[in-house]
């Protein structure tokens, strides 16, 4: 009877150890079988779905940079439009200038011309003229002031701004008259331009090679200054995007790191059963 009453029990035991260890087995693989599906996804968005959620991680330029940059192309287009005015007016000038001999003048004669000229339609305004002597060649010529009033007015040494006040005009040419009456009999520098200018002598030259740098290096630094702004900015966004990438690549690591690990973990609990 006792071993007949034992034998059942006996018999059970066996088949619960069996179905309890199949239990843990299965959920050991769907365990498994999730975390393989998850590294699966994160590898595919890494190549090609999850390339938006790497772009949204990556930082936007904001509408400070963005305004920097315009104003650094801004100041580099408005310098080319200074060399080219700067261009027109001072160093076209500068190069076609020929009055570099230079020489000893001795002022003979001035004197206020009768007919008044005009005055780019204007006025007409008094021209004061200036007779010298070379002292090389004991030759006459007109002196004009530098050679700009050669070019605009051929006869005369100095002519007043337009005005409509002729009082005022024919004042201001009677001082640099008196002014210039106290030079005569006195030896100066001029400059003279034998072979397109002969028989006239300028006592200031306009266009040096100072006064044209000078005009030049404003629109220089305009353009060096624009190129420095716009390219710092792009520099500091090329170095922020690196950085972010740089960032998304060690998470990314990490993910993968501890995705091993607990794959490791779940491979010893089932080959432990």
């Amino acid at each position: 009877m006792f071993l007949n009453a034992a034998s059942p029990r006996r018999s059970f035991s066996i088949p619960i150890n069996i179905n309890l260890q199949g239990a843990r087995r299965r959920q050991a693989r769907e365990l498994l079988h999730t975390v393989t599906a998850q590294e699966q996804e994160r590898s595919r968005g890494g190549d090609g779905h999850g390339g938006h959620q790497v772009k949204t991680q990556m930082p936007v330029s904001s509408v400070g940079e963005d305004r920097a940059i315009l104003l650094g192309f801004g100041m580099m287009a408005f310098s080319v439009l200074m060399f080219f005015v700067v261009g027109i007016t001072m160093v076209k000038p500068y190069i076609n200038s020929k009055w570099e001999e230079e020489d000893r003048c001795m002022l003979l004669h001035t004197g206020i011309l009768d007919e008044w000229v005009d005055c780019r339609g204007v006025s007409t305004i008094p021209c004061l003229t200036a007779t010298v002597n070379l002292v090389a060649s004991n030759q006459s010529a007109v002196l004009h002031f530098d050679e700009e009033s050669l070019l605009f007015t051929p006869k005369c040494f100095y002519e007043p701004k337009c005005h409509m006040d002729q009082m005022e005009v024919e004042g201001e040419v009677l001082t640099v008259k008196s002014n210039l009456d106290s030079w005569l009999g006195s030896t100066f520098s001029c400059l003279s331009d034998p072979t397109r200018h002969p028989g006239e002598v300028i006592l200031n030259k306009k266009y040096t090679l100072e006064r044209t740098l000078f005009a030049v290096l404003w629109p220089s630094l305009m353009l060096g200054g624009g190129a420095l702004l716009a390219g710092l900015v792009k520099l500091t966004q090329c170095l922020a995007h690196l950085s972010a990438e740089m960032a998304a690549g060690g998470r990314l690591a990490s993910k993968y790191s501890s995705g091993g690990i607990f794959y490791k973990g779940v491979h010893r609990s089932t080959s432990a059963m």
